[in-house]
């Protein structure tokens, strides 16, 4: 025991000293390591929108293209295959690995129900077992590889069973064309690896059919290749690539077949050759029109435009500027829809894109900063691009202000009326026209412009028009009084606003506050109006319940009266006792006092006709009430 003892207080001792340790690195500021996060591998569910999930379907590709490359090539060029077996084993039990492990995927991934994602594990293996991919899964990893102790170990067809996970490639296709930024070069791209495949299957089996027929025969089949210059392994393969894409492309003339078996294999090709050149051109037609498609979305329709101006023959200078303009669009990449582009998305993603973008540039202009952010998040909606060409004036001196600008990218001229003396050069981040859109009294300019704004080469502004300003601040009452005292101090320090008189101030403050008060005495007779239906419900209320209870106690008055009764005649009997009481005591006394005596006696006589006169009262009420009884 005393050994035990010693152990554990050794233990404690270790465990207190690293606890120290610890603690004075933290306190010398040296930071500790922090330990990896463990994964219960018991719990381990995949998400099949995550990243993991999306790595193991790029994997997945190459074991699958490799069974669909390499079996047919090992089957048809027997050279290929006795020259590197020790590597076509291996790498064949590699994917068989990864088929394996593609499975433990599977059984782990979780699904969606009704919004959640399914982590029991139970749920998911019974899930997986009674869907209809477990078939597939172990029909392509049956032990068909038993077979070569049969057939012999060069006989790859064996295993042709792998090509039953074809599905998983598809799968990992589609998922990286709808995650790549190039989805029409995607397509393309995954085409022509499909035709790759495909020509490399026809050049295997013309090579077969070759060796069939018998090399050199004629001029169809692959040649000798007891000729040196066609005995290679790569020049058998590249000879039948060759001669397949010729024929499935329909480019060069193919040799005249000479056998049933060559007819038959042209045949068969033509008619693949149709398929092809028909998936061919349909792809590269679906990518053109998307291209189209898109270019039309992001900039305005040219041809359209340039057919109105012919129609309409507009001058050249003006078509020039319009050409111009459109060529400035398409070379930089100018997007003038966005809100279109964007119009697809859920209004939270919109918000979210529309603040990346444009939230530093809005929050640039004076007037809107240290404002709230949902304010700045439901303009930054509102913001419309707008591209102007060198010379094009933005706006003029005396023109109505119905929106302001936001410089993104370019530069501005403050120029005179003649168009060519300039005051000031606003560039990247300046914006003007915020005072004119605000509605402000008092401002001597009335919302009209007090200068000429020209573009001295392209520009890129963002305009917020009064409508879409004004409509958001109607939700925001507090930010829209900040804004305009924060105009009103513009206009003040700019000279522009006009001193109104003490009286016309007291006059808006009294109009606000009798505003104020007129919606408070609307809510105030509102509630009255409430309590007062309130009161007359309960008053009705109160009025039935009395009538209930007097209908529920008219049986009560008789038993009230006898008890009333009852109670008289226990006094006359107490007033009798005491007459009698007195009367005995006062016998003894002087003869002067017997008239007092007698009137003390007669007293009581004339109570106790009181109280026959009740009793018969009494009995009159209860032969009532037996009568209405």
């Amino acid at each position: 025991m005393n050994r035990w003892a010693e152990a554990i207080n050794l233990q404690r001792m270790r465990k207190d000293g690293k606890a120290r340790e610890e603690k004075a690195e933290g306190q010398n500021g040296v930071p500790t390591k922090e330990k990896p996060p463990k994964v219960n591998w018991r719990e381990w569910v995949i998400d099949p929108s995550g990243e993991f999930y999306y790595c193991w379907l790029q994997v997945m590709i190459f074991p699958i293209i490799y069974n669909w490359v390499i079996i047919i090539l090992r089957a048809c060029f027997f050279d290929i295959e006795l020259s590197y077996l020790e590597v076509w084993l291996t790498l064949d039990y590699i994917s068989d690995l990864i088929y394996v492990a593609d499975i433990v995927v599977k059984v782990n991934t979780g699904f969606l129900e009704q919004g959640l994602m399914v982590q029991d594990r139970a749920r998911l293996k019974k899930c997986y077992l009674h869907s209809s991919h477990v078939v597939w899964d172990v029909a392509s990893l049956a032990p068909t590889d038993l077979l070569y102790l049969k057939m012999g170990i060069h006989t790859p067809l064996v295993r042709l069973n792998r090509f039953l996970r074809s599905s998983r490639l598809s799968e990992a296709l589609d998922r990286m064309e709808t995650r790549t930024a190039y989805p029409n070069t995607f397509r393309i791209a995954k085409l022509m690896i499909l035709i790759f495949i495909l020509i490399h299957w026809n050049a295997c089996i013309y090579f077969a059919l070759s060796n069939y027929i018998g090399f050199g025969v004629d001029e169809w089949v692959y040649p000798n290749i007891s000729n040196p210059e066609f005995a290679s392994m790569r020049r058998q393969y590249f000879y039948s690539f060759w001669f397949s894409t010729l024929i499935l492309t329909t480019v060069g003339d193919t040799p005249q077949p000479r056998r049933e078996e060559e007819y038959l294999f042209m045949i068969a090709d033509l008619l693949i050759a149709v398929l092809v050149f028909a998936s061919v051109v349909g792809s590269v037609g679906n990518v053109v029109t998307n291209l189209r498609d898109r270019d039309d979305v992001f900039f305005p329709d040219h041809e359209l435009v340039k057919g109105y101006l012919r129609s309409q023959r507009i001058n050249k200078p003006l078509q020039g500027r319009v050409n111009s303009w459109y060529q400035h669009l398409h070379i930089n990449k100018k997007i003038t829809r966005e809100n279109e582009i964007l119009q697809q998305l859920p209004v939270t993603l919109q918000t979210a894109i529309a603040v990346s973008v444009h939230l530093p540039t809005l929050s640039k202009v004076t007037i809107f900063q240290n404002c709230e952010s949902s304010l700045l998040e439901e303009l930054v909606l509102k913001l419309t691009p707008q591209v102007y060409s060198p010379g094009e004036y933005v706006c003029r001196k005396g023109d109505v202000g119905h929106e302001m600008y936001i410089i993104k990218e370019g530069k501005l001229a403050v120029v005179a009326d003649d168009g060519v003396t300039q005051f000031a050069v606003l560039s990247d981040g300046n914006f003007f026209g915020e005072i004119s859109i605000l509605n402000i009294k008092g401002n001597k300019s009335g919302n009209r412009r007090t200068a000429n704004i020209r573009s001295i080469g392209h520009s890129d502004l963002f305009s917020l028009s009064k409508e879409d300003l004004m409509d958001t601040l109607s939700e925001f009452p507090a930010a829209k009084r900040l804004l305009e005292e924060k105009g009103r101090q513009i206009l003040t320090k700019m000279g522009m606003l006009e001193k109104t008189e003490e009286g016309e101030q007291e006059k808006e403050k009294t109009e606000d506050t009798l505003a104020r008060l007129e919606a408070g005495l609307e809510a105030l007779q509102t509630k009255l109006a409430r309590l007062v239906a309130e009161l007359e419900s309960s008053a009705r209320k109160m009025t039935g319940r009395v009538e209930r209870l007097e209908l529920q106690t008219e049986g009560w008055v008789g038993i009230v009266a006898e008890g009333a009764g009852s109670d008289v005649d226990g006094e006359a009997e107490r007033e009798r006792e005491g007459g009698d009481g007195e009367g005995e005591e006062e016998e003894g006394e002087e003869p002067e006092e017997e008239g007092e005596v007698l009137e003390e006696k007669e007293e009581p006589e004339g109570e106790r006709g009181e109280g026959d006169g009740g009793e018969e009262e009494e009995d009159g009420v209860r032969k009532e009430m037996k009568e209405k009884e």
